[in-house]
């Protein structure tokens, strides 16, 4: 399939300059690494030269895509997808049946495998798919290679896999080296010697189109500024950056019994109530998301307009992976720092930072226009969107325009709906079949 077929089934005019470079890079002999800002295309920088590279006459996995997190190794499965080419890819990960993996890996047998290093070993210490036809590995986020309990993973993985010819390595942040793991191959030579560098990282630690704002908090505790801020900010939307799965609830909580709008997300949570979190957040039916840094990277978020940072940032990498979540692509973002009197700053934080007034008094709460319906249906059912959508409109008598975004998951669905002309909804779809079945309606809290 063209390049060009494959941006208009993306609805992508061109490819930026760090997509081009990479797809000509691609082509030469050496391995590939790839630095670029978050949110500046790197997924479909690669997807390209392996759409390219990978022959449909060919049985089995030709190519691996290591991720950190579940929620990256689903994005990219979905661009793959959106390509609408005729190779086939799936993505596998912690928090389901591994079995259930395998036996859609054997139904499919895809060409392109995209996971977590924990549930791609699992997979490999049972022979559930075969590495012959292995040549390409991908590892995005590979500075995350260097984190401590990692690497063991990593370098179990990448050792069942002699036959690999190509590595191409991604990330937003430089990191000091490359893991010895991850370079050497059949011939043991290291990969300081056969790698090309391509870096499109600005060396500033703040993007030119995001603007950094202090904002003074009179008490060590910033809940209570937190929440002015918030109101300030108002309907807009807005992530939350604490460092502790536990800050992240007490932040949640405190914001709930105020009656601000707002959901969490760390690594402590559920699979299908991190999803729903990250639906809520997307769609607009909530404007605010707490979370660790566990969203700070590969996660698909447009149009976030404020990051907040509860607690300051640990390290230099994890502030500009927080604040690449806003200010993505040509848009610009707003980042801002809560401090208390006398708090310590990282060296990484530029010298002046400009303070930011909060309103007095502050504007209260006010809900979304939007609210998510939950619909306990999904693909393994039949059900697709155009049935969702169909169904609301002539069973709950609403309109297009009462209708947003509509995500159809393995075993459940969710649709954004009119806040307004909700409760009315649930009144008249209660009792009705969708698509021949009866199931379960209601709001997603």
């Amino acid at each position: 399939m063209q390049t060009s077929e494959i941006l208009q089934n993306l609805g992508i005019e061109a490819l930026n300059p760090m997509q081009q470079a990479a797809l000509r890079a691609f082509s030469e002999p050496k391995d590939l690494v790839l630095l670029a800002p978050t949110g500046s295309g790197k997924t479909l920088a690669f997807l390209l030269p392996l759409v390219q590279f990978l022959r449909p006459d060919i049985d089995g996995v030709q190519a691996l895509v290591l991720v950190p997190s579940r929620e990256l190794a689903m994005q990219i499965e979905s661009v793959f997808k959106a390509m609408n080419t005729s190779l086939r890819a799936m993505s596998c990960y912690g928090g389901r049946p591994a079995m259930d993996e395998h036996r859609t890996m054997r139904g499919i047998q895809p060409s392109l495998l995209i996971g977590t290093p924990g549930r791609i070993n699992d997979h490999l210490r049972k022979h559930n798919f075969k590495t012959a036809a292995l040549l390409t590995l991908v590892i995005d986020e590979f500075d995350k290679c260097l984190e401590l309990g990692f690497q063991a993973q990593m370098s179990e993985l990448i050792s069942a896999l002699p036959r690999i010819e190509k590595r191409i390595l991604l990330s937003a942040t430089d990191a000091p080296e490359i893991p010895h793991f991850v370079g050497v191959g059949a011939d043991g030579a290291g990969i300081s010697s056969r790698y090309r560098r391509l870096s499109f990282i600005q060396e500033d630690v703040v993007c030119p189109r995001l603007s950094l704002y202090r904002v003074d908090s009179p008490d060590k505790d910033k809940l209570e500024t937190l929440y002015k801020l918030l109101c300030t900010l108002g309907n807009q939307s807005t992530l939350v950056f604490c460092n502790y799965r536990e800050s992240v609830e007490r932040v949640r909580d405190y914001l709930q019994s105020r009656n601000m709008p707002c959901d969490m997300y760390h690594g402590g949570m559920l699979q299908p109530d991190r999803e729903r979190a990250l639906y809520k957040f997307r769609n607009g039916s909530t404007h605010v998301l707490i979370s660790t840094d566990l969203a700070a990277r590969g996660l698909d978020i447009p149009l976030v307009e404020h990051i907040v940072h509860y607690h300051l940032p640990a390290t230099e990498e994890s502030f500009t992976h927080r604040n690449g979540r806003t200010a993505r692509q040509s848009a610009r973002g707003s980042s801002y720092l809560i401090l208390y009197d006398g708090e310590p700053q990282p060296d990484f934080l530029p010298d002046a930072l400009a303070p930011f007034v909060l309103a007095n008094p502050p504007a209260k709460p006010q809900p979304s226009l939007w609210a998510t319906l939950y619909i306990g249906k999904g693909k393994k059912d039949k059900l697709g969107r155009g049935d969702i959508v169909g169904f609301l409109c002539k069973k709950g008598q609403l309109t297009a325009a009462d209708i947003g975004a509509v995500e159809v998951k393995e075993h459940y669905a969710y649709a954004t709906v009119s806040r307004r002309k909700l409760r009315h909804l649930l009144g008249l779809i209660q009792t009705e079949k969708i698509k021949g079945m009866k199931t379960l309606f209601e709001e997603a809290n």
